[in-house]
């Protein structure tokens, strides 16, 4: 319930963010590596239902954010987690794998959409957006592997 609750809370108060203080756009973009690894959280004990959360936070930054924000990061949302429901549904690769895979797909387009349409598609922004979000995955995939390992080896 924790990892629900904080990717519900991340995606409302980073559209908050941007909204209340857009000239800070290159530190909101670091941010959203921390949603990322939240919403795989999510994923993992909810499958699905991932889904809905997306909506509760998306219809709470609509009352909470500027709506173009709010609507930038629905599409944005929207079109990363349809990409993650085709590869958790369609591939039969490890979890950890398909974490990974899911967010090299859905990353870019994320970011592309949500700066673009919010018109702060900068280099800074944009680079800035892609290291955090690869790299909390990355962290996330690493501690995922190495559980598989120790499971393997102990089983």
């Amino acid at each position: 319930m924790l990892f629900l609750t904080a990717y519900i809370a991340s995606v409302v108060l980073i559209n908050f963010a941007f909204s209340a203080a857009p000239h800070l756009d290159i530190i909101w973009s670091a941010w959203g590596g921390l949603v990322f690894i939240l919403r795989d959280m999510v994923q993992t004990r909810f499958g699905h239902g991932a889904f809905i959360a997306m909506l509760v936070a998306l219809v709470l930054s609509y009352v909470t954010s500027d709506p173009a924000i709010a609507l930038a990061s629905a599409v944005a949302f929207g079109t990363s987690e349809l990409i993650d429901w085709l590869v958790f549904t369609i591939t039969k690769r490890p979890l950890h794998d398909r974490l990974w895979i899911s967010s090299a797909l859905s990353i870019p387009l994320d970011t592309f959409i949500f700066f673009g349409m919010i018109d702060a598609f900068t280099a800074p922004v944009i680079l800035t957006a892609l290291a955090s979000k690869f790299a909390g995955v990355t962290c996330v995939w690493l501690a995922m592997a190495w559980r598989a390992r120790r499971s393997a080896v102990a089983g």
